[in-house]
């Protein structure tokens, strides 16, 4: 790894963790068939990094080779989609959702608009509602949350 710590992440559960040391290129969405199964989503949103500046720190992260030449990185324990390279580059993308501070990459871009979903036109119209707007105050207790708290939280 280079230089300081720019940005941390993970999975879910905690068991794989990494720590980014190089700036961040490429914010993104990608609207892909591939990409919306590696997600299970409409989308993935991603970020990419030099490769040389991405360290796992806990844990490692198990692989899909999603073609000849692109490997996509996952948490094998509770399945969190923890990134995307292309085999020969010299990038990394990790996927937004699991930095600690996702709120600080905005993406800037959409790749593979083909497989854009019809319902991704209309998501931001939709009515928004919290969490515990919708959920019993006696049932919210049994919601609390068993994942791994984002670093700085």
């Amino acid at each position: 790894m280079t230089g300081g710590i720019l940005a941390t992440g993970g999975c879910q559960c905690g068991a794989v963790r990494y720590a980014i040391s190089t700036p961040f290129e490429n914010p993104h969405i990608c609207h892909c068939r591939m990409c919306q199964k590696a997600f299970g989503n409409y989308f993935a949103a991603l970020v990419g990094t030099r490769k040389t500046g991405l360290a796992w720190t806990r844990g490692s992260p198990s692989f899909f080779k999603s073609s000849e030449a692109v490997q996509r990185g996952f948490c094998r324990d509770c399945g969190t989609p923890l990134f995307f390279a292309y085999d020969d580059a010299e990038r990394i993308s990790v996927s937004i959702g699991s930095l600690d501070h996702p709120e600080r990459v905005t993406p800037d871009k959409q790749f593979g608009a083909e497989g854009m979903l019809p319902a991704f036109e209309i998501l931001h119209t939709l009515p928004a509602t919290r969490t515990e707007d919708d959920i019993p105050a006696g049932f919210m207790a049994k919601l609390k949350s068993r994942q791994h708290p984002d670093e700085g939280a």
